[in-house]
């Protein structure tokens, strides 16, 4: 194994889980017993028939509240919520067009990719193609004077932007419908928007940052028109942070489109990709948000006494994410792990909140900017484009190539091109994204958690770290140690992360955090083990991370914390005086080997013994202390009949053959501890 291989971002869906099959039956049971009375879905359709245009858009305004709460959704979904909807976005009143389609969009956001797929399926995308088309030729018709109707038609083209871009994400279908009848004029007709209404142009930024990706359909049919905006956008100099967001969606964009660019174009588009991506990683948020919550107070404190309806609402916003995120969340399984449900509402924020909106615009600028620089990190193989949004799993990742080679994976041909790895190096991406990983500042914190509405901007602060975590991670896998500023730049890397892991009292409990911390931490450390750089990590502090990874339910986690105690042990087995410290670490390596519940874990483990104990007087004294030779000969048969039990089915063939790998790898060295017993 011992290969840390750079994965690829996928575009992250809103909700990831969505609402099982299961959920949907038991829903269905549920308000069987309890009858129509407990659900308002019944009530609410049927008012979607009404004569008046105020009793419709009181029904859609209700149903885009209480969709919000996603076990109503089963309820909606069984009394056809769809179909009736559907007429709803084409109704004589914009008014409820536009909440007939927020309404929908909500469906789609809280439902999750089971919904949206039913959405499509339900022909949703007919009226919802036919509504931008009539919006867009509302933007400058001579027929809307008033500026009131022109933001009202934009007011709805931004809801059914929002809305094919949560269907696009989720539903091959729905992308496939794009591409077919021709969606990126009009999505691009509201990017171009973006001088008249941000909010707009960033809706449709969003989607076409997802509709671009792995999309070669529609790449081919791409034209310098399309290109020409684009790049307008990106040249744009407005310094809020919602256009620093849209520029950043455009540049991601662009990226998605690499292929497609003129080659005459090539370089300078690259160029002001990164340095778009540079100058948003430049903000920094410890100080803007306190800056920016200040401006609130300060705009609160000046403004005339009004209705508390609306800061009530979103008070209640944001106490209900906190709730939230305190209950344990629902997981699905992806790639051997399970992954936390995501629930951000933070796009839903009533009109008013300016200063909270950029806050959050600012933070989802810098998410997305570490992602594009993960993916410009990644090669262009098939094989790379497995991301999911909350895994780095390197254990899907495993090939027989990485068997036997110990640190040798960095030392290969760099993926990066040269071009992509001058421009990160010129505009000192490595330092920026190094800089993110620390910890949120506490004043942003305190002022977060001071205001109930703003609680929801500490998550997406602490996301932006695991980001950049994960973004160190592909720099260190693709670039060398010299573009990287060498050894002295290796080992105040390394001492930083340290600090992330064991700064604090306790170990970092939070999935996400760990996963991303110690992939970064994982790809570090063979890095300055090829160059024979000191490690700065103590065996106690080695024994911790092993016993806090063998705790975590993340596969990925436990198998690098394994190659760290790998890579470390071989190093330290070239030492003299290091036997008493070989021992510590091959006790946790064949515990691993021997308990935990995953084969891939089992096998890394494995692997990093016999990088440990291979070679050198140390590992011999140590593995005839940890009487390894008969611990391995015990385990053998066992490990070959839990690969011929639980391999298949359960493993990727990629994995399986990893497995076979050191099984072999398992005999030969069993082989080589018993002649070394008898010398």
């Amino acid at each position: 194994m011992g290969k840390s291989k750079t994965t690829k971002f996928k575009r992250p869906q809103f909700n990831s889980v969505g609402l099982p099959a299961v959920a949907v039956k038991e829903a269905d049971l549920e308000e069987e017993e309890l009858g129509d009375e407990s659900c308002p879905a019944a009530e609410l359709l049927e008012k979607l028939q009404s004569p008046s245009a105020d009793v419709r858009e009181f029904a859609c305004a209700s149903i885009s509240r209480v969709v919000q709460q996603s076990q109503t959704i089963p309820g909606f979904l069984q009394r056809d919520a769809v179909r009736r909807l559907g007429p709803m976005l084409l109704d004589k009143s914009l008014n409820v067009r536009e909440t007939a389609t927020g309404a929908l969009r909500n469906l789609s956001a809280c439902g999750g990719q089971e919904v949206c797929e039913d959405m499509v399926k339900h022909d949703v995308m007919t009226p919802l193609t036919a509504l931008l088309r009539e919006c867009c030729a509302g933007f400058e018709s001579a027929s809307v004077s008033m500026t009131e109707q022109k933001n009202a038609v934009e007011d709805v083209a931004n809801e059914a932007v929002n809305l094919l871009w949560n269907l696009c994400e989720s539903s091959s279908q729905a992308l496939s419908l794009f591409n077919k009848v021709g969606l990126l004029d009009v999505v691009i007709q509201c990017l171009e928007r973006h001088p008249q209404n941000v909010e707009l142009a960033i809706s449709a930024a969003h989607c076409l940052h997802t509709v671009t990706e792995d999309n070669p359909e529609l790449l081919c049919s791409l034209n310098t028109a399309v290109l020409g905006v684009l790049e307008n956008v990106l040249l744009s100099s407005q310094p809020t942070m919602a256009h620093t967001l849209l520029r950043t969606l455009a540049a991601g964009t662009l990226w998605n489109m690499k292929g497609s660019l003129p080659a005459a174009r090539q370089a300078q588009t690259l160029n002001a990709v990164v340095a778009n991506l540079s100058k948003c990683l430049d903000l920094d948020s410890g100080t803007l948000i306190p800056e920016l919550r200040q401006a609130e107070e300060v705009r609160h404190r000046n403004a005339p006494a009004a209705p508390d309806v609306e800061k009530q609402a979103v008070e209640e916003m944001g106490q209900e994410e906190e709730e939230e995120e305190e209950e344990e969340a629902p997981k699905q399984k992806r790639n051997g792990k399970s992954a936390k449900v995501d629930n951000d509402f933070s796009d839903l924020l009533p009109r008013g909140k300016e200063e909270l909106r950029e806050a959050t615009a600012l933070l989802t600028a810098q998410q997305t900017s570490l992602e594009i620089i993960v993916n410009m990190c990644c090669s262009d193989d098939p094989s790379d484009d497995e991301w999911e949004e909350e895994s780095s799993s390197d254990e899907s990742d495993l090939g027989p190539d990485g068997l036997c080679d110990g640190v040798s994976n960095l030392m290969s041909p760099l993926c990066l091109s040269a071009e992509v790895h001058g421009a990160l190096i010129s505009y000192t991406i490595p330092e920026k994204v190094l800089k993110k990983t620390e910890f949120p500042r506490k004043e942003a914190m305190d002022v977060c958690h001071q205001n109930p509405s703003w609680r929801s901007l500490i998550k997406k602060m602490q996301r932006v770290q695991s980001r950049a975590l994960t973004c160190l991670h592909s720099i260190l896998s693709t670039m060398d140690a010299e573009s990287l500023g060498g050894a002295a730049a290796l080992q105040g890397a390394a001492q930083h992360l340290s600090t992330l892991v064991f700064g604090a009292a306790e170990m970092p409990k939070d999935e996400e955090f760990l996963e991303a911390v110690i992939s970064a931490m994982r790809s570090l450390l063979q890095m300055i083990a090829s160059k024979n750089i000191p490690q700065c990590m103590t065996p106690q502090q080695l024994m911790s991370l092993s016993e806090a990874a063998t705790r975590c339910e993340v596969v990925s986690v436990r198998v690098n914390a394994v190659a760290i105690l790998g890579i470390t042990g071989s190093t330290l087995a070239k030492e003299k005086g290091t036997a008493e410290t070989l021992q510590m670490i091959g006790n946790a390596l064949l515990q691993v080997a021997t308990r935990d519940a995953d084969l891939v874990v089992n096998g890394e483990a494995l692997d990093a013994l016999f990088d440990v104990f291979a070679d050198g007087d140390e590992a011999e004294t140590a593995a005839k202390n940890i009487q390894l030779l008969p611990a391995l000969k015990a385990l053998q048969p066992v490990f070959k009949a839990k690969i011929r039990k639980e391999g298949r089915g359960r493993y990727s063939p990629q994995q399986l053959c990893v497995l076979d790998n050191i099984k072999v790898n398992l005999r030969r060295f069993i082989g080589y501890l018993e002649k070394v017993v008898k010398k």
